[in-house]
């Protein structure tokens, strides 16, 4: 659990500087961002509290890490199979229309796919996941949220 909450708590201040520079270089960044975080007025924040730590958060880990990475690791080596799977979770986000969304998952997924390849437990992982999820989502936003 410490290890999965100092992932987290890296990740999010590399969100933290990545907001205001997305803000810069993305054309629309700073309307994607609020688009993101507008999705938290379609439901209790209670609920989506327990959607994204019971089960958005270790499902992407369990599937992304656990199954894609480790899969293609088989093939290509450790290495690359992070690569692959961090642009893979990143792509699998091009449905949402939302270009910086996509950019933030494929370096959310690059960290996490980094740190599954050096090692890192899956139990650490999912808790790094879940904690960054409720943190950056729900407790402490990038942006002010009214």
């Amino acid at each position: 659990m410490a290890l999965g909450a100092a992932i987290a708590a890296g990740l999010y201040a590399v969100f933290a500087v990545g907001d205001r520079a997305a803000r810069v270089v993305m054309p629309h960044g700073d309307q994607d961002i609020g688009n993101i975080y507008e999705l938290r007025r379609l439901r209790p924040r209670a609920e989506i509290a327990l959607r994204l730590a019971l089960v958005i958060a270790p499902a992407e880990e369990l599937f992304w890490r656990g199954l894609v990475q480790e899969t293609l690791a088989e093939r290509y080596g450790r290495t690359q199979a992070a690569a692959i799977s961090a642009a893979m979770y990143g792509g699998a986000h091009i449905c949402t229309g939302n270009p910086t969304l996509v950019g933030a998952a494929t370096i959310a997924g690059a960290g996490w796919s980094g740190l599954a390849a050096a090692g890192v437990p899956m139990p650490a992982l999912v808790a790094s996941h879940v904690i960054w999820d409720v943190w950056i989502f729900l407790i402490r936003p990038t942006r002010t949220v009214t």
